[in-house]
């Protein structure tokens, strides 16, 4: 087994002190750098394994879908951009894997992915409302909805990780 190339991160402290939009993008940036923490070193195979039966969940899987929900919330559902979907309707949210995939493209396509969703951000204000037809939200939500989520699945790939191999911390 070779390690990945997935490079560790720096995450930056968020701020304690500091406007409501500066406090929450920089909550969900040190998220996003922890998903990424949580894979780097991992192997393909590593990666790819359930290790917490029977669930079918896997480290690779939730860079997946956490790309997609990146895509989803800020790009499409948010700023109306026209982007494939990163899953087909029969599996909305999905975390399925192509046999072609690799763990350094999922982590690099997540990053590509959440630099895509700050751009949205820094371009909107906090009370804007989604511009995708039926969407009823305005950005502050979609940002504390990331947040919620992006924490969710940095749960899961703490127990993933450490069942995988013992590893364990922030």
């Amino acid at each position: 087994m070779t390690m990945n190339d997935v490079q560790a991160v720096t995450r930056v402290r968020p701020p304690e002190a500091a406007p409501e939009r500066e406090t929450v993008t920089g909550l969900l940036d040190f998220l996003r750098a922890t998903v990424v923490l949580k894979v780097s070193g991992l192997t393909d195979e590593q990666a790819f394994s359930a290790s917490v039966p029977p669930s079918t969940l896997t480290p690779a899987g939730l860079i997946k879908h956490l790309t997609g929900v990146e895509r989803f919330w800020f790009s499409i559902d948010f700023a109306d951009a026209d982007l494939p979907w990163p899953w087909g309707d029969e599996n909305p949210g999905a975390f399925l894997l192509e046999p072609t995939d690799t763990i350094v493209e999922l982590v690099a396509a997540y990053e590509a992915e959440c630099a895509r969703s700050n751009s949205v951000i820094s371009s909107y204000g906090l009370d804007d409302m989604a511009r995708a037809a039926d969407m009823n939200f305005n950005l502050r939500y979609a940002l504390m909805h990331m947040v919620e989520e992006t924490a969710r699945h940095c749960g899961h790939l703490d127990l993933l990780r450490e069942r995988i191999d013992g590893v364990t911390g922030e």
